[in-house]
């Protein structure tokens, strides 16, 4: 099993990993859901050598991008990757709640040879849509998709249905992580009741 360790809080990461988280997920502004960090922050955590996934959202609110906020996410990306930076969570949705596939083919060919994460931003589109977007996704080079199932008001099991049936679909050609509400104390139940091997949390390792 794999843990993933949400921080704003470079002070936490060592004692995250020690705890038995293996990545982290790197952002600020976890009020709103997660922003994408400054570059001093981003060059500490690379300096430290720890494994990091890093936030790309440059504001809070929906996912609909213009082309100015998209080419500010790209710039983001080029950025962190002449500091080392190698894997990248991001999302963008049209007004409809469908994929924004123009702005995500961009921002893949950004990140390049990197790491590209789909982020809760997926439990936004709607839900007749999910299973194709799922396909597009892992066809256009994600190598995972990070979901709750649902806005996050409701507990994970409260989706159960719809994660059992996305996690079918991505078998063999996606991972699916799953985040929100996971903490050390429900973690191996979450595990065992899903059948996934990554989990993602703030508080997923204590």
């Amino acid at each position: 099993m794999l843990y993933e360790f949400c921080t704003e809080n470079l002070e936490a990461l060592p004692l995250a990993l020690a705890a038995g988280a293996e990545r982290v997920e790197l952002c600020r502004d976890l009020s709103v859901g997660g922003l994408t960090p400054s570059l001093t922050v981003i060059q500490e955590v690379v300096t430290s050598g720890l494994p990091v996934v890093l936030m790309i959202r440059p504001r809070a609110g929906n996912f609909v991008y213009s082309v100015a906020e998209v080419e500010l996410m790209v710039a983001q990306i080029q950025e962190a990757k002449e500091m080392g930076v190698s894997s990248f969570v991001f999302g963008a949705l049209l007004k409809d709640g469908s994929l924004d596939q123009d702005s995500l083919q961009r921002l893949l060919a950004a990140v390049g040879d990197g790491e590209a994460v789909f982020h809760m931003a997926f439990d936004q589109i709607p839900w007749e849509q999910r299973l194709e977007a799922l396909d597009w996704l892992a066809q256009a080079g994600f190598q995972r998709i990070l979901t709750h199932g649902g806005p996050l008001e409701q507990e994970l099991y409260a989706y159960a249905e719809y994660l059992d049936q996305i996690i079918a679909r991505a078998a063999g050609k996606i991972d699916i992580i799953l985040g929100g509400g996971i903490t050390l104390d429900n973690r191996d139940q979450i595990a065992h009741r899903f059948g996934v091997t990554q989990l993602h949390g703030t508080r997923i390792v204590g």
